[in-house]
């Protein structure tokens, strides 16, 4: 089905790097609506920059260096977490959702942060860990030192155990990260006691949503960070916090493969719909238009769009699109399969090519040279919002070939069916040529970066027209511009060559673009009426004629 482009309800801000304000419009009385056509770049702190040289990036580095991100010309920072934690996840296992950790530094520097991004005209999401807490978080040590029966219990998921003596996990489910999503704990007097349930590391208990302190606690926690000037959140796990009643068996092993395929007990469950519309009015109750973005794994686009019903969130992330090779027939089924879902809730389509838990897309896509430039162009061409992982913007590839010993990420270590191998995508940034990090900080950093990264670096790229930095830079001040651009609901599918992607972008003043990717090994001769246009952008050197192998162009209409 093809679809043409509704009309944008909010202009263009200036060619900046900054974002639009966030006020209603005089004209229409309506919210300007940032979030649905922004793009917003993830930050990972250990990665980003790191300001007090012990190799691990904090808040002060990320503070530093947000002129680069306002330059860049994204709209909004979304902070992986930086929480007080015994990082036994990289963060994700939370000991204090109201403090720093001390690897990232304060709150006082939280709070700077937040001040000089809205100078700069940006907004920040903040990471949020409703599923589950750190076993070091205070509500769970309290309750294994007071045993069963403890009211704390109730608030994680206790059970005793299966067999004679119950040395048997209550049901079978498995852990994310590998073997059963159940630890028995140990009694106070050091006997074996009840289970926990915990979908990721033994380290990372599950919160039971049917408590009601955790449903107030989570409360509170929102209007902590809304006070302190957030513009949302971007919510871990969103589709896990509600377990099916019972926590029946599954019946079979290998459920790591079904993530995603089908409806399971522990995901996806209808109940997290009721906390996200008790979310959605804290969010409204502030200025400003604060979001809520869902990480949500279901098993198809239809099933994502209920969570972003009207009164429920505002994005979710699109991971059907980050799954799809560079292949025109699957591309274009999944852009409109993408499309179609979210128009019944009248939410935006999000994009997204790499994070901080795959393989970076210029690896993941077959490493042909400059396919990671096009996928990235037809990207930022795409109606809704896009998602921009820190180093994208320089082209960087996966390191593949880290030390054993110099790796990190949980999943490594066990035998769970995951490669382990997501430290490849968190190696910390290049901003410099030269230096014993290439400008992350003054001293090392926490996992090596390739000696040929210095040839990547921000430094090396700024300024040069070829670079993948450079063409960043031209789209995000392009998509900014052109009215035809970011926001929207559709695409007009154009006639093209088998291998071809071409799609036409109209906005309400009948201003166009037209983009065409080319997804084949060789070039492809196309309609002279499709690009009789004016190039605005081409993700390789380009003046017409056949469109090359790999490659995206932008054509004014």
């Amino acid at each position: 089905m093809t679809h043409h482009l509704a009309d944008r309800t909010q202009p263009a801000a200036p060619a900046t790097g900054r974002a639009a304000p966030a006020e209603e419009s005089s004209e229409t009385g309506a919210a300007s609506d940032w979030w649905r056509g922004a793009v917003i770049y993830q930050v990972y702190p250990r990665s980003f920059a790191d300001a007090d040289g012990d190799g691990m990036g904090d808040l002060p580095g990320i503070r530093a260096r947000l002129p680069y991100l306002a330059d860049l010309g994204v709209d909004a920072v979304w902070l992986s977490p930086f929480y007080a934690s015994p990082q036994a996840d990289a963060g994700y296992d939370v000991s204090d959702y109201r403090a720093i950790d001390p690897i990232f530094g304060t709150l006082d520097d939280a709070t700077a942060l937040i001040d000089d991004a809205h100078g700069l005209g940006l907004r920040v999401i903040v990471d949020l860990v409703p599923n589950h807490s750190s076993d070091q978080h205070v509500w769970f040590r309290q309750a294994l030192a007071e045993g069963p029966g403890s009211p704390m219990r109730s608030r994680y998921h206790f059970r005793p155990g299966k067999g004679e003596n119950g040395e048997l996990p209550p049901n079978d489910w498995e852990s994310i990260f590998g073997g059963p999503a159940w630890t028995r704990s140990a009694d106070p007097d050091g006997t074996p006691g009840e289970w926990y349930l915990h979908l990721f590391a033994p380290e990372q208990p599950d919160f039971d949503w049917d408590s009601p302190e955790v449903r107030e606690e989570f409360r509170a926690v929102l209007r902590f960070w809304l006070d302190r000037g957030v513009d949302g959140f971007r919510i871990d796990v969103a589709h896990g916090m509600v377990k099916a009643p019972g926590l029946p068996d599954m019946g079979h092993a290998g459920q790591l493969k079904l993530l995603g395929n089908q409806q399971l007990p522990f995901f996806d469950q209808d109940g997290v719909h009721e906390i996200y519309r008790d979310w959605r009015r804290i969010l409204d109750s502030y200025p400003g238009e604060r979001i809520g973005v869902a990480e949500a794994w279901t098993p198809s686009e239809d099933r994502t769009a209920l969570y972003l019903r009207h009164d429920e969130l505002h994005q979710a992330f699109n991971f059907h699109y980050l799954d799809t090779g560079w292949d025109a027939d699957a591309l274009r089924r999944v852009i409109d399969s993408s499309l179609d879902a979210m128009r019944p809730v009248a939410a935006p389509t999000t994009w997204v090519l790499s994070n901080h838990d795959v393989v970076r897309h210029r690896t993941r896509l077959g490493e042909a040279p400059g396919r990671d430039r096009a996928a990235s162009l037809l990207m930022l061409a795409l109606p809704g919002s896009a998602y921009v992982y820190q180093g994208e913007e320089l082209g960087l590839p996966e390191v593949t070939d880290l030390p054993d010993e110099v790796r990190q990420d949980p999943s490594f270590f066990k035998d769970n069916g995951q490669d382990g191998l997501r430290d490849g995508c968190r190696v910390p940034l290049p901003w410099t040529r030269e230096g014993s990090s290439l400008g992350f900080g003054p001293g090392g950093s926490w996992l090596p970066q390739p000696a040929d990264w210095a040839a990547l670096s921000v430094e090396a790229q700024t300024g040069d027209p070829g670079s993948t930095l450079e063409l960043y830079r031209a789209a995000l001040r392009i998509r900014r511009e052109h009215p035809a651009l970011g926001a929207g609901t559709g695409v007009r599918w154009e006639e093209a060559p088998e291998g071809v992607l071409a799609l036409r972008r109209t906005a309400g003043d009948g201003s166009a673009v037209v983009v065409a990717a080319n997804t084949t090994g060789a070039p492809v001769e196309l309609d002279p009426a499709l690009t009789a246009g004016e190039v605005l952008l081409a993700s390789r050197p380009y003046e017409g004629g056949p469109l090359p192998a790999d490659t995206t162009v932008w054509w004014r209409a």
